[in-house]
């Protein structure tokens, strides 16, 4: 996938929808982001619509009701019938003339203006649903800030692994306890600390993590591994993704076969896919620090050094219970940015197919946790007080090492550049219930 910008994302586009107009808004024309939903407390069918300033543009009524040019009819036909991973399986030119189809219909001055204003819904008014099933979960350890902070806690005097800064480092994870956010149920397991047996019972070390997740549009077959060349066009979009993690469990599971218990109980994402084609503005050029080994030759191209990273910026925001019973808004915990990350979307693609693994249309892949190396920039609790060691102050004098019941941890996400209009993620929240 190139970094090309086109019309639909020119900075001087406005939409006849006005809230798509308004400064720091997430969903503008530029964005147009896709999700299921129906209309809140009904038993409708679910269908797919775009995200359009505080409202839906519900392309079910969008298709029955208004003329689409240029056989963007058949386009929206999936889309219409609740079937955001048949879209998404027929590859970037479909989404690209989609895409194009929709920026117009929706600027000012269209002429399907009058048809789509009666197909449009607050969003306050939809209830979201998972944008596809997702047949698989893959979470990756992109982070290379998270993975020192974290090595240095166990390891001070070798905190990376010899084989960090060659391959993407991964694990499989499950897939059925992905939900949009919402309540999570504290986790149970063994825990065990220095020379006591094992003892079963609620995690004390809660955390979160805040990564992106990144949706395959379309998959490989088994045994044919997909070349850096092609691999960014597999990738259909991108959102949020919290990895909930119980360190604890973690800590006494994890050895020799990596997480388990400790994380499968709970993954949350936000509920719009924000295309790749909606990021070309905020592609950036793919860099190792000084002294760092280049990557092998089959995770690398022209393509990913000249624009393979992406610039988003990403924060995790707490509230307490108490927080909420005293009116206090959320903190925020953590700001950092996913041009932080030690590889590209694309060299995860190239990887996880390197050996004739076969992606599918909706597996959706983790960056793991992405960190800053700076104070304030841990996209984890372990992170930012050192293990448990120095614990958080929060306003209300309330002090937080890792997640209490009642805590609710929200993550965003936006993208700003000069020459390009500002576009957010959106957001997804979880609220810690007792185990």
């Amino acid at each position: 996938m190139s970094a090309h910008t086109d019309a639909s994302h020119e900075p001087l586009l406005r939409s006849w929808v006005a809230s798509a107009n308004q400064p720091g808004c997430d969903f503008p024309i530029q964005n147009l982001p896709l999700g299921r939903f129906r209309r809140a407390g009904s038993d409708e069918a679910l269908r797919v619509g775009v995200a359009i300033g505080d409202h839906v543009l519900d392309l079910q009524l969008a298709l029955e009701r208004s003329p689409w040019p240029n056989g963007a009819a058949a386009l929206l036909e999936p889309l219409a019938a609740g079937d955001l991973a048949g879209y998404m399986a027929m590859g970037r030119p479909a989404w690209r003339a989609l895409r194009a189809a929709l920026s117009a219909a929706l600027a000012e001055g269209s002429e399907t203006g009058p048809f789509l204003e009666l197909c449009l819904l607050p969003q306050a008014q939809a209830e979201m649903a998972l944008p596809c099933r997702i047949g698989d979960y893959t979470d990756f350890y992109t982070g290379i800030h998270h993975a020192l902070a974290v090595g240095k806690l166990m390891r001070p005097d070798n905190p990376l692994l010899p084989n960090y800064k060659w391959l993407p480092v991964g694990y499989h994870g499950r897939a059925s306890s992905i939900t949009l956010g919402g309540p999570v149920k504290r986790p149970q397991g063994q825990t065990r600390s220095s020379g006591e047996m094992p003892h079963f019972g609620p995690s004390q070390r809660l955390d979160h993590e805040l990564e992106l997740g990144l949706w395959v549009g379309v998959g490989n077959e088994l045994g044919a591994p997909v070349g850096m060349d092609r691999a960014d066009d597999r990738l259909f979009g991108v959102t949020l993704l919290n990895d909930w993690s119980a360190r604890d469990i973690q800590g006494w599971e994890y050895q020799p076969l990596g997480p388990f218990l400790a994380k499968n109980f709970s993954t949350m994402v936000s509920p719009w896919i924000v295309t790749f084609d909606a990021l070309a503005p905020f592609r950036r050029p793919f860099t190792r620090p000084a002294g760092d080994p280049p990557p092998l030759p089959y995770l690398d191209s022209e393509a990913n050094r000249a624009a393979g990273a992406v610039d988003i910026t990403l924060e995790a925001w707490l509230q307490t219970a108490r927080m909420r019973e005293q009116g206090l808004p959320a903190l925020r915990l953590s700001q950092s940015n996913a041009l932080d990350a030690y590889w590209t979307p694309a060299q995860l693609v190239a990887h996880h197919t390197s050996n004739g693994c076969n992606l599918q249309t909706g597996d959706l892949l983790g960056t793991g946790t992405l960190s800053g190396a700076q104070p304030g920039q841990g996209g984890s609790l372990l992170e930012l007080t050192a293990g448990g060691r120095q614990p958080l102050t929060l306003p209300d004098g309330e002090r937080r090492t890792f997640l209490e019941d009642g805590d609710t941890v929200t993550l965003r996400a936006y993208c700003q550049a000069a020459g390009a209009v500002r576009i957010g993620l959106g957001s997804v929240s979880g609220t810690v219930l007792p185990a």
